[in-house]
């Protein structure tokens, strides 16, 4: 019987079902809980078309929480109180417990990779059709969007700006309590970007909208642009997009992207349910592959297997088992375990001892001790 207190959305424990007709092998609770963004985004609808697949195929309800900031998606997550979350690149900052998770209430999060979304879509910031900007160059006094709560999509922005070598202080910041409100921002001509990725809901709205979409190009032959944006978000790499609002395979778009969504558990998830929703994920890729913008992105090929955050235990385990993992990766994960315990074991340190009160002198003690910890091991800081 799987222990299933991580996999219950619902007071009651249910009991694990397994369908013949569905992927060999998989053993899922009768329901499965998970956060994702918010209900317009890319990421939420393709959790529904997987909870559907689920649904059709195992008889299995997944319970979607929508998050409209990194908080209200990972809090859930750390507390146990679901074992999925279909997150942004706040799942790289938390597993680095930094920005956001550089507070007392947090810290370095075991983050495990269940499976990610690389498809032909690309993650970058929309700007309103009547704004003259064809590049990030040109976003100097614009009304840029900035999120209370949403560190990742901030950093995205931020990353924008330095391909410009433009910083905050040379836009007007337009601040928002979320994602979805970003975008009501726009239409209503409150302000005149948004970070998103291309084929979310927001920017459909925002092509359809009087103002109208275009993207900024961010030319890769652009050397130093492209340093100024990799040493703010070193998780981004250009991408020519051909999915998207107002893009398409015959209009593509000179753009960046990164894995989105990426699905992650945490460490000590029961090593069965993250095994089974991988298989579902790999084995019935056919079945749901065409049932959201985006989706196309969870085939095997098309998994980035050396990136930036571990796999979980049981998803290396299937991947040996079905022959797609060798020596090089195993290398890679080994080391990605070996970063993220070596963070673990800081704030552990970290914490053991009297902190600073206040929360800026907390996180740049925090930062120093997480910066001297990975050094220590030859390990880069990525963030200071």
């Amino acid at each position: 019987m799987l222990n299933l207190k991580r996999a219950i959305l619902a007071v009651s424990v249910a009991m694990p079902v397994a369908f013949a007709h569905g992927a060999e092998g998989v053993e899922l609770p009768d329901t499965l809980g998970m956060t994702a963004y918010g209900t317009n985004s890319a990421g939420y609808s393709q959790m529904v078309s997987i909870g559907n697949l689920l649904k059709n195929e195992y008889d299995v309800s997944l319970r979607i929480l929508p998050g409209e900031n990194d908080v209200s998606r990972m809090t859930p997550l750390k507390l146990g109180r679901v074992p999925f979350c279909a997150c942004g690149i706040a799942a790289f900052y938390g597993a680095e417990g930094v920005l956001l998770f550089a507070d007392e209430n947090w810290g370095p999060q075991p983050l495990r990779v269940i499976t990610t979304s690389i498809a032909d879509f690309g993650l970058s910031i929309a700007v309103a059709g009547d704004v003259e900007a064809e590049t990030p160059y040109d976003l100097r006094g614009k009304r840029v969007s900035y999120l209370r709560g949403d560190d990742a999509n901030n950093l995205g922005t931020e990353a924008m700006l330095a391909f410009g070598d433009l910083t905050w202080d040379d836009v007007e910041r337009v601040e928002f309590p979320g994602y979805g409100r970003s975008f009501d921002g726009m239409v209503a001509d409150q302000s005149d970007t948004a970070f998103t990725v291309t084929v979310a809901g927001g920017p459909q709205k925002l092509a359809a909208s009087p103002r109208g979409i275009t993207w900024l190009t961010l030319d890769p032959e652009d050397k130093e642009g492209w340093a100024r944006l990799q040493k703010v978000a070193p998780y981004f790499q250009p991408h020519q997009v051909t999915q998207g609002a107002g893009i398409d395979e015959d209009n593509p778009w000179t753009g960046s992207s990164y894995p989105y969504p990426i699905v992650v558990a945490n460490a000590d998830t029961d090593k069965a349910l993250a095994k089974s929703l991988v298989k579902v994920f790999t084995e019935d890729y056919d079945k749901y592959k065409d049932a959201a913008p985006g989706n196309s992105g969870y085939a095997l090929e098309s998994q980035n297997m050396e990136w930036v955050v571990p796999f979980h235990d049981a998803v290396v385990e299937y991947y040996k088992e079905i022959g797609h993992w060798t020596e090089e990766m195993q290398a890679h994960q080994d080391k990605l375990v070996h970063r993220q315990n070596t963070l673990l074991d800081a704030w552990a340190e970290f914490t053991s001892g009297d902190t600073p009160d206040s929360e800026d002198a907390f996180r740049d003690a925090w930062m120093k001790a997480r910066a001297a910890a990975l050094k220590a091991e030859g390990l880069d800081p990525i963030f200071t």
